[in-house]
């Protein structure tokens, strides 16, 4: 069977039957491929099924709307669902993402419906990355991740930020380093340092960005640069010259 695909991620579970009761009646061509009653599964849904509409509520447990957006791939178009005031909805004027007020009105989804299939149709891209980073500032989301979404061999995986010790630029791709575990991203580092909290985590060097209390000890090699050692990892980490200076203390 051909024809648009979406996932719906809402942790009301009344207000997620109702949305899909009334998308079904607007729009009978669309695939509903997954129903998620959390952050983290609508994180794991966007990477394993690459759906061309997610409908997300804004404030969901594990992770929120927007973090979930930010997994959402090229070709993904997002309505979020929002209780905001109207005031508050100046965020969504530039109209790169789509809103439904709760309670979700049929009128209000006919025209975000109509406003989705005329950029199926046109092949409109979605430029998600820039409008989530312009709704989180006007809204004033934190901009931290807490989740890392990573291919493992054939498998999607989703990493507690909290977990991971290091990230690591390696050929095109980022190492995620977490306590007995690691796997890969396409994300580089220099976008992947403004999502994560300044506060845990340092850029240490070009090719890597380290969690602070992952840190056991800073020493200097023999030819005075300095090199983090981590804890439960025998590999080092070395700091450039140009991050030394947090560590000047030494």
């Amino acid at each position: 069977m051909t024809g648009p695909t979406a996932i719906l991620a809402e942790d009301e579970a009344p207000q997620r039957e109702q949305l899909k009761t009334l998308l079904g009646a607007l729009w009978p061509q669309l695939r509903i491929l997954a129903e998620c009653p959390d952050g983290r599964s609508a994180i794991e849904a966007m990477a394993r099924l690459n759906p061309d509409v997610a409908f997300l509520d804004i404030r969901m447990p594990g992770a929120d709307g927007l973090e979930v957006a930010r997994a959402a791939g090229d070709h993904t178009h997002v309505v979020l669902i929002t209780a905001y005031d109207e005031f508050a909805l100046q965020a969504f004027e530039d109209g790169a993402v789509d809103y439904l007020l709760k309670p979700v009105k049929r009128d209000r989804l006919a025209l975000a419906v109509s406003r989705l299939q005329a950029r199926l149709t046109t092949g409109e891209p979605s430029d998600l990355p820039a409008a989530v980073a312009r709704l989180e500032s006007l809204l004033g989301r934190p901009r931290a991740i807490k989740w890392i979404t990573a291919s493992v061999g054939t498998a999607v995986r989703v990493l507690p930020v909290d977990d991971v010790h290091f990230f690591q630029a390696h050929d095109k791709y980022t190492r995620v380093v977490a306590a007995g575990d690691e796997a890969h991203i396409r994300t580089p580092l220099k976008e992947l340092i403004g999502q994560l909290d300044p506060d845990q985590f340092w850029q240490v060097h070009r090719g890597a960005i380290v969690r602070l209390s992952a840190i056991r000890l800073v020493k200097r090699d023999e030819d005075g640069r300095l090199v983090l050692h981590l804890h439960g990892r025998v590999e080092t980490l070395p700091v450039s010259q140009a991050f030394a200076a947090r560590f000047k203390s030494l």
